[in-house]
C-alpha cells in the first residue's frame, strides 16, 4: 500500500523542470539513499578497498544535478533509470583506470560484473535461481524509492546483510564469509532485518 506521504516523485520533477530550486533539492535529497543501496550494491567486494561507494554517489549526485535539464523523462521509473545510467558509467570508467593502472596484479582479482549487465530493479545481476523467494519479490516492488529509504533507517548490518542476500544474491555461505559470522547466525540476522524492513514500509497511521 504506497505511503501518502511519501512525495510523488513525477510532482517533484515537473515543478522542478519548470524552476522550481526547493522541488528540485527535494528530488535530489530523496534520492540520495537509494544510489547508496545501489552503489553497495553494485561495488564488489573487492572492490570497496579501491572505492568508496559514496563517492560514486556523490560523483553521480553531482553529474545528475550539472545535466538535470537534460533528464527527458517524467515518471518515477525513468528518473530511476536515468541515475542509475550514470552512476553505473562511473562505475565502468573506474573499473577501467584501475584495471589500466593495475595490470600486473589483476591475476589476484576476483572479476567485477559489468554494471551493464545489471536489470533487476535496484541495478544488479539476475538471480541464479529461475524463481524469486517472497522476500526478493518484497524488495522488487515498484515504488523503489520508499523500500530504500526505509533500508536506509535500519542498522548498518541490517543493511549489508540484505544488500548482500536480496541485491548482490549471494548464498548465506557467502553472506556468512563475508560478514564473517556463522551461516546460523546470519540467516536469523537476515530473518530479522526482513521483519524490520517490512515494519518500516508500514504506513505510519493518521492521528485520530
Amino acid at each position: 500500500m504506497p505511503n501518502p506521504q511519501f512525495p510523488n516523485v513525477s510532482s517533484l520533477i515537473a515543478q522542478a523542470r519548470h524552476g522550481d530550486a526547493g522541488c528540485r533539492d527535494q528530488l535530489f535529497v530523496l534520492c540520495r539513499s537509494y544510489l547508496e543501496i545501489v552503489a553497495r550494491a553494485q561495488v564488489e567486494t573487492w572492490l570497496r578497498t579501491k572505492v568508496d561507494a559514496s563517492d560514486l554517489v556523490q560523483e553521480t549526485m553531482l553529474e545528475a544535478f550539472r545535466d538535470f535539464e537534460h533528464f527527458g523523462g517524467n515518471s518515477e521509473q525513468e528518473w530511476l533509470a536515468w541515475l542509475k545510467r550514470i552512476l553505473a558509467h562511473n562505475l565502468a570508467d573506474f573499473v577501467r583506470r584501475y584495471r589500466g593502472t593495475a595490470k600486473r596484479q589483476t591475476r589476484r582479482e576476483v572479476p567485477i560484473r559489468s554494471p551493464q549487465d545489471s536489470t533487476q530493479a535496484f541495478g544488479v545481476a539476475e538471480p541464479a535461481a529461475p524463481c524469486l523467494t517472497p522476500s526478493q519479490e518484497f524488495l522488487q516492488l515498484d515504488n523503489e524509492l520508499r523500500v530504500t529509504a526505509a533500508l536506509a533507517q535500519l542498522p548498518a548490518d541490517y543493511q549489508e546483510v540484505i544488500v548482500l542476500r536480496n541485491l548482490q544474491r549471494l548464498s548465506f555461505n557467502e553472506v556468512a564469509e563475508r560478514m564473517e559470522r556463522s551461516r546460523p547466525a546470519v540467516q536469523m540476522l537476515w530473518m530479522r532485518a526482513i521483519k524490520k524492513l517490512q515494519e518500516a514500509m508500514e504506513p505510519s497511521e493518521e492521528p485520530d
